[in-house]
């Protein structure tokens, strides 16, 4: 009998494989930082023994999930501007926010916040785009969740750099300092088409292009920025795009609200990547993502929950809830957008997206071991007659027990293990000090 590190035991294990496989009383192997097998507990119990026994009687076992859009430091303005359009949001609020008080301490802590969030709702791994992303990366690596950080990219100053040049320079040196990590990766992130010039656009799609690492960018998110780059660039934003050589599979999209079809087709026949955010869309009326068009055309859509100033959480469970919903309102047909498609956005496609399909967003033996335990023992979700509705209809975050992130313990029975939970909230709460007094001044 081999020993290994953990043995998962009597769950019901979603795998989101491309069979769709669940075991109804599955085991599940882990070695170093890897699943090594999985199948039936009684055939499994015959070949391992684990250091680390879990019994997951009562618990559905499935891919740790992947939020594709976040902005984690933003913890710290949770709540600070609601009920407003996004561009009185940006430029009215968050930006001058931001301008007053981001720094490496607001970041390291607001993303520390945010990775407990993460953790205790079922996200694994994260795509995150804000200032001072070396602390946001420090962070991560600290709470043990997989993540792709990228610096927002302005042609204005931000609050780490004061010209696009220092900014490109930033994201080179992220680059350099994680590259070969085993949890953080690096993506090129210019914020929006609109905050950007073509010439820092060029720049920041060498630099990807220069390490063969992703590129992401707000993309078409309500019908003013439609008409803004229009009249900025004289054509349509994706031709502009194609134009200048960002069509490709390292691109990635976030939001994408008001993509057509010829946008959506020429998107898909690139390999181009789309992160969905409904709450946040949602929130400041930008509109509804025409989702179920894009995954019939073959493109590649995750899930994010976009930034808590504009959300207001972080639970992807929620997210995946009113996605399902949300498209099926919009197109006046309850069968789009179904259950098992809205957990696939949430973990398969979204690490596709990110680049990472190839690590995780599956259990399958190879594959990191990134992997959460939902407690089903509660009355909201009891009984279960089928897990993917239950996953996308029922569950939520705090049904999460258990969280193990490339092998290893990250929370068990709903306590954290890699992050000191109250002192991150009572270092956010004294940033929110400073900044509820900032927001005072004119």
């Amino acid at each position: 009998m081999h020993e290994v590190d953990i043995l998962i035991t009597e769950g019901l294990i979603v795998t989101m494989d491309n069979s769709g496989t669940i075991y109804d009383h599955g085991a599940l192997v882990i070695e170093n930082d890897k699943i090594v097998d999985l199948g039936n507990t009684e055939d499994i119990k015959k070949m391992y023994r684990g250091k680390k026994e879990i019994s997951a009687r009562n618990c559905i076992v499935m891919p740790g999930l992947v939020n594709g859009h976040t902005h984690a430091a933003m913890t710290c303005f949770r709540g600070i501007a609601d009920d407003m359009d996004l561009m009185t949001w940006l430029n009215d609020y968050i930006f001058p926010a931001e301008a007053r008080n981001v720094s490496p301490e607001l970041a390291y802590w607001g993303s520390m916040l945010a990775c407990a969030e993460m953790i205790k709702s079922g996200t694994t791994t994260f795509c995150d785009m804000y200032i001072f992303e070396d602390e946001t990366a420090s962070a991560a690596k600290h709470a043990g969740m997989r993540c792709l950080v990228g610096e927002v990219l302005f042609d204005f100053p931000s609050p780490n750099f004061k010209t696009p040049a220092e900014g490109i320079n930033y994201t080179r040196k992220l680059i350099e300092k994680w590259s070969g990590d085993p949890l953080v990766q690096i993506v090129v992130e210019p914020h929006s088409l609109y905050t950007c010039s073509p010439t820092l656009l060029k720049d920041a799609k060498d630099l990807a292009r220069e390490y063969n690492v992703p590129i992401g960018v707000h993309y078409l998110e309500n019908s003013a920025e439609v008409q803004q780059l229009m009249d900025k660039y004289g054509k349509k934003a994706t031709h502009f795009l194609k134009d200048i050589g960002y069509l490709d599979e390292q691109l990635i999209v976030f939001h994408g609200v008001c993509m057509d079809e010829e946008d959506m087709r020429i998107f898909a026949d690139h390999g181009c990547k789309v992160v969905h955010n409904p709450e946040s869309n949602m929130k400041l009326a930008s509109g509804i993502a025409p989702v179920a068009q894009m995954l019939k055309l073959g493109l590649d859509v995750a899930l994010g929950t976009d930034g808590c100033a504009s959300n207001n959480n972080l639970d992807l469970f929620q997210e995946m809830d009113t996605a399902a919903k949300l498209a099926k309102v919009a197109t006046l047909d309850p069968t789009v957008l179904p259950a098992p498609t809205v957990v696939k956005m949430a973990t398969r496609n979204g690490a596709q997206a990110l680049g990472m399909g190839h690590l995780t967003g599956v259990l399958e033996a190879g594959k990191k071991a990134d992997v959460i335990l939902i407690n089903t023992r509660k009355p909201h979700l009891t009984p279960m007659y089928n897990a993917y509705s239950h996953l996308v209809y029922a569950v939520r975050g705090a049904d999460v027990d258990t969280s193990i992130i490339n092998g290893k313990l990250v929370m068990e029975n709903r306590r954290l293990l890699t992050i000191n939970e109250p002192e991150a909230m009572e270092r956010v709460n004294q940033i929110a000090l400073k900044v509820r007094e900032s927001l005072r001044k004119p």
